[in-house]
């Protein structure tokens, strides 16, 4: 009896002519997709089998590529030494429309031994979801990202400090049909293009930032959504980049509406049947999802850092932003960071907190490992928030800045149980690095208010 070769249709288009390179990507700290092309052979009789190695400190590194001590991976202790990267055969895409004659296959970090990095995200997630396996249970997921594309390219927007760029749209477009004639270009083939790649679009509409877009694809298997999530931001800027653009996914680029990055997350049971939903409860939710949403209230301030991990995170989550700021469920409220949403078979949670810039991977592990936090020891749910949440001073608040975030995740006796000291520490110097960075920068807020009247 023979195994069935993974990699078979990878052959496939390399006998046809058509295939000649295969990236081999690994998720980073900021869910950025990094690297090597291999060719096609190298590939198939090496790294297939093996792996290939690629250095340390790109899961111990910040937005710049520096790295330094404090990280769980010391890269200068470590003489900058390789571990290795481990394709997996179930995220290979055969054919990329936007880069011709290449395929692309992401990888989770081992080490040579073969032990999984710890600190990497897909591991993160990978132990949640078995966290969740254990129980019978496997969590369904879906990421609504929001970006606002400009009428410039990537250089020329460099080159101006991202300063004065024309958003490529003159105003509001939330639900609008019309004033996209600048956005649509860019969009249309970022939507053609991943359906070629093997993404199902669901909808696609204008959002409320001039120039800002929301493309929704079909919910999955969580961690087939968060490998589609990253694939997508990776090929969108490459596609963007061709047609002469420029978008950004970052929370908040000018004081506008932020881009958001909505989590929706259910759950099925061994036999593939939802199991949040309850038709003989009053609210329609099981018991199971009532201790699974009082989980994301119970651990939401501790863990608000992997969902909002930078500096700019905090000024989208703002009073009077449209975005979460306290701490309550509502059932279909977005002023909630978490909005109970459909009914029956499609009852899930929406989880409001995350934007544009969150690593998919350690958001929705944050949601499944909160969920079994609360299920875990059996939390009751308060009754829905059923107001403006945002406006309520006597919702509790989240964390507002990245400091704040930071001392709850570092501190926290429920980050520690859920994902353990290694992992909290790693992130917590990640988080410090970042705001480091931010510290020595002077802006152009500071700039335009002190040059002169200081």
């Amino acid at each position: 009896m023979t195994t069935a070769d993974p990699y078979a249709p990878l052959r496939a288009e390399a006998e046809a002519g058509r295939l000649e390179e295969v990236v081999v990507a690994v998720p980073d700290l900021q869910g950025r997709l990094m690297g090597s092309r291999l060719s096609v052979p190298h590939f198939l009789d090496e790294a297939a089998r093996r792996g290939f190695g690629a250095c340390v400190y790109l899961l111990a590194a910040d937005v710049e590529m520096d790295t330094g001590p404090g990280y769980a991976i010391d890269a200068w202790g470590s003489g900058f030494g390789d571990f290795v990267l481990r394709p997996d055969p179930a995220t290979l895409r055969t054919r990329l429309p936007w880069d011709d004659g290449t395929a692309l296959v992401l990888a989770d970090a081992v080490w040579p031994g073969g032990e999984p990095v710890p600190v990497a995200p897909r591991h993160l997630l990978r132990t949640q979801l078995d966290r969740l396996a254990e129980r019978g249970l496997t969590a369904y997921a879906g990421t609504e990202l929001e970006f606002i594309v400009f009428a410039a390219s990537y250089r020329e927007a460099w080159e101006r400090r991202y300063a004065g760029l024309r958003p490529a749209a003159r105003y509001n477009t939330d639900y609008s049909l019309q004033g996209l004639e600048e956005v649509e270009p860019v969009v249309r083939r970022i939507r053609r293009e991943m359906a070629r790649a093997g993404l199902e679009m669901e909808t696609a509409r204008g959002e409320c930032h001039a120039g800002q877009y929301e493309i929704v694809f079909r919910y999955a298997e969580a961690m087939a959504t968060c490998d589609n999530h990253v694939f997508f931001k990776n090929g969108a800027k490459q596609v963007a980049a061709a047609e002469g653009a420029a978008l950004t996914f970052m929370p908040k680029f000018d004081e506008g509406e932020g881009n958001s990055c909505h989590v929706h997350l259910s759950l099925r049971g061994r036999d593939g049947a939802p199991v949040l939903a309850d038709p003989d409860a009053g609210d329609g939710m099981s018991e199971l999802m009532r201790h699974f949403t009082a989980g994301q209230l119970a651990c939401l301030p501790d863990l608000t850092l992997l969902m909002a991990p930078n500096v700019n995170s905090y000024k989208r989550l703002q009073p009077g932003a449209f975005a979460p700021t306290g701490i309550a469920w509502g059932r279909d409220n977005r002023t909630c960071p978490i909005r109970v949403v459909g009914a029956g078979p499609s009852l899930r949670i929406e989880h409001r907190v995350p934007g544009g810039d969150a690593n998919p991977y350690l958001a929705v592990a944050a949601v499944v490992a909160a969920g079994l936090y609360g299920v875990d020891n059996r939390l009751p749910l308060p009754a829905p928030h059923t107001g403006n949440a945002l406006a309520d001073d006597s919702v509790p608040r989240l964390p507002a800045t990245l400091a704040e975030a930071l001392h709850r995740w570092e501190t926290s006796e429920i980050a520690a149980e859920l994902f353990g000291g290694e992992v909290v520490g790693h992130y917590a110097r990640a988080a410090r690095a970042e705001l480091a960075a931010f510290e020595r920068a002077v802006t152009d807020w500071e700039r335009m208010r002190g040059f002169e009247r200081l």
